[in-house]
């Protein structure tokens, strides 16, 4: 056995050669798999989507807030990989009482690079888990040399209808959403708060993101937003780009010169 300290500070007695992972979390198993560790996977939620043609040979243990204990304790898993915001904590103190549990907290680009760079060493990938990262830190740093944004453009991102909801400040979606070169119009609230159509109308923001997760937002509910703020800029933005911060970050960096591309084009 191994001791690991996960981001939570938590001491984690993980075997020298883990067979048996599970992960709570849809963008760390995306990860997993991407380490070259999918025939070690032995169990994942219901929101793990990624990628399609492989979770869909596991086994669901539940929703990423409602596992299912017993499931999970019958796989005998000798790892399981958690998040503090995506899990719930009654759940994962008690699958700590019987597991190796590791968890995540992450709220920037810094902490996923040492999230993927630590899983990689407990599952002994560690070498591909730098070159992802490497990967990804250039793709990033392209963005950054890419033409900017006006300076003080705001922006609302909207995860929930019915009621609003918004991320705020203390959120990776809010860091990403510096990345991209846009202040968040709702950066004096913290975490995901409920907003009313007034708030959000008072904001006045020149753009609105739509995410297309965890609520699902379409082009049919551009209209909706457009009318409460006329002129902003309502856009359907793609939520995982935004919030997973596991490999999928190879792809985010692109999508985000991209989106940069079409707000400029579209001339706020």
């Amino acid at each position: 056995m191994s001791t690991y300290i996960d981001q939570m500070g938590q001491s984690v007695e993980v075997p020298e050669f883990a067979r048996r992972i599970i992960s709570l979390v849809p963008s760390q198993t995306e990860l997993l798999f991407d380490l070259g560790l999918g025939d070690r996977v032995v169990g994942l939620t219901r929101f793990c989507i990624h990628p399609e043609d492989q979770v869909c040979k596991k086994e669901r243990i539940g929703g990423t807030k409602d596992f299912d204990l017993k499931k999970i304790k019958a796989l005998e898993p000798d790892l399981i990989i958690g998040n503090k915001e995506e899990n719930y904590p009654e759940g994962i103190a008690a699958l700590q009482k019987s597991f190796p549990v590791w968890m995540s907290d992450i709220y920037t680009l810094h902490d996923a690079y040492q999230m993927m760079i630590a899983i990689g060493d407990m599952t002994a990938t560690e070498l591909t888990a730098r070159d992802l990262v490497a990967e990804i830190q250039n793709e990033f740093a392209a963005l950054v040399r890419h033409r900017q944004l006006p300076d003080g453009l705001t922006a609302a991102y909207l995860i929930w209808r019915k009621p609003y909801m918004v991320a705020a400040h203390h959120t990776f979606i809010d860091y990403m959403m510096g990345i991209l070169g846009v202040r968040n119009a709702f950066a004096g609230l913290s975490r995901y708060p409920e907003v009313t159509a007034a708030r959000l109308t008072e904001s006045q923001p020149d753009l609105i993101f739509l995410s297309s997760e965890p609520y699902s937002f379409t082009d049919k509910h551009i209209a909706e937003f457009q009318q409460l703020c006329p002129r902003a800029k309502v856009m359907i933005v793609d939520g995982e780009m935004f919030s997973w911060y596991g490999s999928r970050l190879r792809q985010a960096a692109e999508y985000l010169s991209l989106l940069r591309d079409n707000i400029l084009e579209a001339r706020i």
